[in-house]
């Protein structure tokens, strides 16, 4: 019979490490389970805990089997008195084969596992990221950020380390001796004692040799101080070297009289989910809101998604807005500048002349990416198969896409397509930037 020591530690928190284990072994049935749920649900909702459900032959523990090629096995295999070699056995009654009838045996259900949202975020986005977020001439430029790295004997006293610095403390008092204030106050109380009994020799020998070891004592606790400098340390942090990395993320939505309900709906939906990914994957992100008619205006978070406008369409504005801000905010050697547009494609032929003159000209050389995203009718999805298909928009933007490979155009339907674009639209990939 083969023995098995499992010599593993068991801390107290060990359901954690257990917890990681399965997230790595089910990580690809979880994530497909988010996706699908924030698929048919509100993309919100993915800033919260998740109750995941997962197939129960997922959660079964690994077990150890016998070897049937090897080793050696004694079987002893009961006879019956029913069937012999060759008996055609009949098929129970009420189908199913050769399980239990329905209702007549306890089954499981699917596994349920809550994620919190800080796991929900990081399986959600995982494989994501601004392209190219560090610029080619900003990679010598380094920032510090003080990181940890031990104790040290001198520093500032903000710096003082007091659970380290008692423990030096208590150490040395321990290893010199210095005596207790529960040792000092047991002879003083004897003193006081004997003092109170009659004077006779004995006695006053007996206090004398109390008062001898009270002030030795005393003296001994004065000369082993409780804190000595010795004792105290300090936290210590080194700087440590971090790429400049400080980006700006347009959000450029049309708000304009052809985006319906629906239209303006989708492409809100996608502006969540992008201002989700770049809160939680980057901590030094702006994000600069602006909305556009037939004129173009930056907008504060709540305007932006919730205030209802309507007008004329002249896209151009929002590119013209973008354009001006960038010069008085943002310096191009300092930020990689990014840009996501979405809209219906519903413009002025000549208007989106003006908008390929804007990309090509102005901003695309300022930008390391750019993302525009149409929001078509889902009963006129298969008409817009082809690239050189579809509204002014997107012909006008089809030509600049064919020029500047860091610039991407996708078109979105319906829900379901948000998620799948979104991650082709910021999946990990080579540096889009032209070399000169």
């Amino acid at each position: 019979m083969p023995i098995f020591i499992d010599r593993r530690l068991n801390p107290k928190d060990k359901s954690l490490g257990n917890r990681q284990r399965f997230l790595r072994r089910a990580r690809e049935d979880l994530k497909r389970s988010i996706r699908e749920h924030v698929r048919t649900g509100r993309i919100a909702e993915v800033d919260r805990e998740h109750a995941v459900p997962m197939p129960r032959k997922g959660t079964s523990e690994p077990t150890f089997g016998d070897d049937r090629e090897s080793g050696q096995r004694q079987h002893i295999l009961p006879g019956n008195r029913t069937f012999s070699s060759g008996d055609l056995i009949p098929k129970p009654s009420g189908g199913g084969g050769y399980g239990s009838a329905p209702g007549t045996t306890e089954s499981e259900d699917d596994f349920r596992f809550v994620l919190s949202r800080e796991e929900v975020l990081d399986l959600f986005f995982e494989d994501l990221e601004l392209p190219d977020l560090v610029k080619l001439n900003l990679k010598q430029i380094l920032s510090f950020k003080p990181r940890r790295a031990g104790f040290t004997a001198s520093g500032a006293p903000t710096n003082i380390n007091v659970g380290r610095t008692m423990r030096n403390s208590h150490g040395r008092r321990i290893a010199l001796r210095r005596p207790k204030q529960a040792e000092l106050d047991a002879i003083a109380r004897q003193i006081a004692e004997l003092e109170g009994k009659p004077a006779s020799a004995a006695v006053r020998e007996r206090i004398a040799r109390l008062r001898e070891a009270l002030d030795l004592l005393e003296r001994r606790r004065k000369r082993i101080a409780y804190v000595d400098p010795v004792d105290i340390r300090f936290n210590r942090f080194d700087p440590q070297p971090v790429p400049n990395a400080n980006a700006v993320m347009f959000c450029l939505m049309d708000v304009s009289g052809s985006m319906g309900e629906r239209e303006k709906d989708l492409a809100k939906r996608f502006f969540v989910l992008l201002h989700l990914f770049l809160t939680r994957r980057y901590e030094r992100t702006d994000i600069v809101f602006i909305r556009h008619t037939h004129e173009a205006k930056e907008v504060d978070e709540h305007t932006f998604f919730y205030h209802t406008e309507s007008g004329g369409t002249v896209v151009s504005t929002a590119l013209e807005e973008m354009h001006r801000i960038i010069e008085q905010r943002y310096p191009v050697a300092e930020w990689n500048i990014y840009a996501a547009q979405a809209s219906d494609g519903d413009n002025f032929a000549t208007d989106s002349e003006r908008c390929i003159e804007l990309l090509d000209r102005k901003l695309m050389r300022l930008c390391q990416y750019f993302a525009y995203v149409e929001i078509i009718d889902e009963r006129e999805s298969h008409i817009f198969g082809s690239t050189e298909n579809g509204t002014s928009l997107w012909r006008a933007y089809n030509a600049v896409d064919g020029k500047w490979p860091n610039f991407q155009m996708r078109r979105i339907a319906g829900p379901a397509d948000i998620y799948p674009v979104f991650r082709q639209l910021f999946a990990r990939q080579p540096d889009l930037r032209k070399t000169a």
